[in-house]
């Protein structure tokens, strides 16, 4: 194991990288039953069953793949935002569009992801996108994280303004983002108290201080009434394999249908997403610091998360991408694929643990990734702020992340800001060099936003 995971290379040991793939999975967990809330008979309509078994099989063989075929800690799972993207396609269409070609047309963003992917033209984002702009993508998704810790926490809420009409997206001016109720939410509060916990086991620099703090932070919650363990003495501990989706997508549908504009949606916020997550969480872990050998890294991982889109939808699930909850883990100590495998397996394990694993509540893992948030804002320093052309396209892509909800906007936002600007900056004699590569997402992010708007 030390020979093939390279651990002592890595300053890492067996013991902690475990603790870092357990830490991953506890993050990671809660995709286990939130996947169902949006691709379940309550949302895009596969079955209960199919979904839990396409999530953790899914999740766990990819992520092992990826452990042992790249050796660096990122753990992968159908990921949130494209799982309610699915299901806004299968609602809307009213029947037009059913889950099995909504499945079939991430299998085909899969096949267009392993083009890219061996053509080297995502491996080409590494080299084209500034490093102000890499830096800047990592900071953002720690804040990104951040907002996901405090949502699932109820460590915020939203003040609509009265009159609002709520059954269409609210304009930024219609509503105020204030402090969780306390009194009234006793997840917010436990939320709160785990927060405290896992920081103070930072300051005492105590190993493994994000799993005791969910660990601890879940037990709290038993006698609070938000820990739910009642349901442990009548749950089934063998997984049931009735109802599946497996092999059911339809690619031929998904074609007759014409649902590319569906395809590339997947395809685009899928790019930017993976690449900012594989990015950030390998910079988190010192792995790019040899450029060479982590640009190779980061290409094989992209062969894998591919790889991992297809597969998914094979499974029965939404798009399978790199977890920017991978931070956690990386957090923990994590260097190496054993953090990836360990995370891999004990998502296989939950098709015989669901109950055991479902019953960490909301309240326990958001505090983690609050605190993952602050370890990957530390990076913010190495941004030239001095600067204004690499300071503004920065700035944009760190906090447009957790204000819209989403990677890929950051990303964009942040490239086509450097765009335009280097622009300028050459026409003031500036000497500034624009990889050709980076004209060509320009090109692809603006006809994105115009011709499709946001989603």
């Amino acid at each position: 194991m030390e020979r093939f995971f390279k651990l002592k290379e890595h300053g890492t040991n067996v013991r902690t990288e475990m603790i870092a793939g357990l830490t991953t999975f506890m993050t990671m967990a809660y995709i286990l039953f939130v996947n169902n809330l949006f691709l379940g008979p309550d949302g895009a309509g596969i079955p209960q069953e199919g979904v839990f078994f396409a999530t953790a099989v899914g999740a766990g063989l990819v992520t092992i793949v990826m452990g042992l075929f790249v050796n660096i800690p990122i753990a992968l799972a159908p990921g949130m935002g494209l799982n309610a993207y699915f299901m806004t396609v299968v609602l809307s269409s009213n029947g037009a569009i059913t889950w099995q070609a909504a499945l079939g047309a991430v299998f085909l963003s899969g096949i267009i992801f392993l083009i890219l992917t061996v053509t080297k033209v995502r491996q080409m984002l590494l080299t084209a996108v500034p490093n102000n702009l890499k830096i800047a993508i990592t900071v953002g998704i720690g804040l990104f994280i951040t907002i996901i810790g405090f949502k699932l926490g109820n460590l915020i809420s939203v003040n609509i303004n009265p009159g609002t009409d709520v059954s269409q997206p609210v304009a930024g001016g219609a509503f105020n983002l204030a402090l969780g109720n306390f009194v009234e939410h006793k997840d917010a509060l436990l939320a709160l108290i785990g927060l405290f916990l896992i920081a103070i086991l930072m300051v005492l620099k105590i190993k493994g201080a994000l799993l005791i703090g969910i660990v601890a932070t879940t037990l709290i919650g038993i006698p609070m009434g938000v820990t739910n363990v009642s349901g442990l003495s009548d749950a089934s501990w063998i997984p049931s394999f009735d109802n599946l989706a497996v092999g059911q997508m339809d690619i031929k549908g998904a074609i007759g249908i014409g649902l590319l504009e569906v395809i590339f949606i997947f395809t685009f916020v899928e790019l930017f997403d993976t690449f900012g997550t594989l990015v950030g969480t390998a910079g988190r872990a010192g792995l790019l610091k040899n450029k060479e050998e982590g640009e190779k890294k980061l290409g094989k991982a992209m062969l894998v998360d591919a790889g991992g889109v297809s597969a998914g939808a094979f499974l029965g699930t939404s798009t399978v991408t790199a977890f920017v909850e991978s931070a956690a883990g990386v957090a923990a100590g994590g260097r190496t694929g054993l953090t990836a495998v360990t995370t891999g397996v004990l998502f296989l394990f939950a098709l015989f643990l669901a109950p055991l694993a479902l019953i960490v509540p909301s309240a326990a893992t958001a505090p983690a990734l609050i605190i993952v948030g602050v370890l990957m804002m530390s990076q913010v320093r190495d941004i030239d702020w001095d600067d204004f052309f690499l300071a503004f396209p920065a700035f944009l892509t760190i906090i447009l992340m957790p204000f819209t909800g989403g990677i890929a906007n950051g990303i964009s936002a942040g490239i086509i800001s450097y765009v335009v600007l280097a622009v300028f900056a050459k026409i003031a004699g500036r000497d500034v060099k624009v990889h050709w590569l980076m004209w060509i997402l320009f090109v692809i992010i603006l006809l994105r936003y115009v011709m499709l708007g946001i989603e």
